[in-house]
């Protein structure tokens, strides 16, 4: 660990590790259950799911955005592929459904902010509401969607295990392999963090703006279906009421935590990962403590507040950046 450390400068990203490390081996040692496999087990499927919407939101922030509608996107466009096999429709078709849903949420989320110049924060929530009205009053007979057996041939992406290592914690690093292709290999990736970085700049210089905003909006809605299938089918269903919950606030603290400034243009996929290790040990560990549902709430905002204000003090905005793309 030290010679890892030796010469490298000590910036968020690595006191976050050091952070995980810490408390991670305080749980272990002094926290009766948490190292059982059962507890390990269920902390990676939580992790994996965790880290996979902390992707696609890291995407956004990068672009200096944000996306509160990531956890209806997850429950609604899922829900309704689980709900078109179950009644018959081929698995194929099943998907491409869902699919499509998640792409126009994504594209409906990129022109308001993008075209229609409404600020992301207020956008993304109204769609977010939005998409879970439509499962609530018209897509689902009940708010609890049953794993159809048609579906069964694509449970393994949350069920199982190979050579020890749970397929969701596969699905996760599977997902994380190609966000991180994208962000660091390709055109596109390079124009998210220059429009991240200095939006008048980018778009000075050429890059066409609108577009790239709206693609960073359906690569997280995308991201946010396939996280969706994931949950669901480790738990053998999808509560569509999940939007009430505070996951959303969990996944904008992985990316925080993580090191991705919201100031934008800055940040990858390893801040997602060491952020969601932290985020996902913490909830795990009071979850084992029975902290009461308003105690986690509690933490989970002071954690949050620090990394808000760690990343203002680390990152700060100048007159220039805030200009445009503000969240």
């Amino acid at each position: 660990m030290l010679n890892l450390l030796r010469g490298r400068k000590l910036d968020q990203q690595i006191i976050v590790l050091i952070l995980f490390i810490l408390i991670f081996l305080s749980f272990a040692v002094f926290l009766p259950g948490f190292i059982s496999a059962g507890n390990i087990l269920t902390l990676v499927r939580s992790v994996s799911v965790l880290g996979i919407l902390g992707l696609g939101m890291a995407i956004v922030v990068i672009g200096r955005g944000i996306d509160l509608s990531m956890i209806a996107t997850l429950a609604v466009p899922a829900a309704w592929v689980m709900t078109l096999a179950g009644a018959g429709y081929p698995p194929v078709l099943a998907i491409l459904a869902g699919l499509a849903f998640a792409i126009a949420t994504g594209v409906l989320n990129g022109v308001l902010v993008a075209y229609a110049e409404i600020p992301a924060l207020f956008a993304t929530l109204a769609v977010g509401i939005g998409i879970a009205g439509i499962g609530q009053s018209g897509l689902f007979e009940y708010d609890i969607v049953a794993w159809p057996p048609a579906l069964d041939s694509i449970s393994w992406i949350g069920r199982g295990v190979i050579l020890g290592i749970p397929y969701s914690i596969l699905a996760f690093l599977a997902a994380a392999l190609v966000v991180h292709i994208f962000l660091k290999k390709t055109r596109m990736g390079f124009f998210i963090y220059a429009l991240g970085d200095n939006l008048l700049a980018a778009r000075i210089t050429g890059v066409r703006v609108r577009p790239i905003i709206i693609l960073q909006y359906v690569m997280a809605s995308v991201i946010a279906l396939f996280a969706g299938l994931v949950l669901a089918a480790s738990s053998a269903n999808m509560d569509t009421r999940i939007f009430n919950l505070t996951w959303i606030y969990d996944v904008i603290l992985v990316v925080v935590l993580g090191g991705i400034g919201l100031s934008g243009g800055r940040g990858g996929v390893w801040n997602v990962i060491i952020g969601t290790l932290l985020i996902g040990t913490i909830i795990n560990g009071m979850t084992i403590m029975n902290v009461s549902f308003e105690g986690q709430n509690l933490v989970r905002g002071m954690v949050l507040l620090a990394a808000l204000m760690t990343d203002s003090i680390l990152n700060p905005r100048n007159e220039e950046t805030a200009k445009q793309g503000d969240i």
